[in-house]
Order: structure tokens, then C-alpha cells, then sequence
């Protein structure tokens, strides 16, 4: 389930809950004051991608036969690279 973070329009706390994305507009009291004043406030996130496609090593293996699916290759090119032959 997702958390989801509010702050009171009465006293200004700030808190978070757990909750499914149906209730997400009806938290409850605030934990401070009790009043029914939560309002959701949108925070940033973090997103790490991984995984073929995202990573700044992809391009080492060009796209053809033989290429991206070829782990050998991949082993041998890498192993070039810390070498220092590139």
C-alpha cells in the first residue's frame, strides 16, 4: 500500500499513513489536534531504474546478432575495458 502524507489546515502537522488508495482522500483526524482538517500534500520520490535498457554500461555491446544477448562478449569487453585496452 502506498503512504501517503498530510498536514493539518489546523495546527500545520505534518504526518503520514498507510493506506489504500481508496481511503486516500479521507485519512481520518490529525494525530495532534483531532480536527478533521488533513489535507494530502505531494511529496517527491525517488526512482532507480535497473535492468537492461537503463544503465550507463548498455551501449558497450552494440545492437546485432550476437550482441545484447551475448554474455561472452559482454564477460570480454568489460574485461578489455579494465584492462585499459578499451
Amino acid at each position: 500500500m502506498p503512504v501517503y502524507e498530510y498536514v493539518c489546515g489546523e495546527c500545520g502537522q505534518v504526518s503520514d499513513r498507510i493506506l489504500p488508495h481508496a481511503r486516500a482522500d479521507a485519512p481520518g483526524p490529525c494525530p495532534r489536534c483531532d480536527a478533521e482538517a488533513l489535507k494530502r500534500r505531494f511529496s517527491r520520490v525517488a526512482v532507480k531504474l535497473e535492468g537492461w535498457g537503463f544503465s550507463s554500461t548498455d551501449g558497450l555491446i552494440p545492437d546485432r546478432a550476437g550482441g545484447r544477448g551475448d554474455f561472452k562478449a559482454m564477460r570480454e569487453r568489460a574485461e578489455r575495458i579494465s584492462d585499459g585496452e578499451g
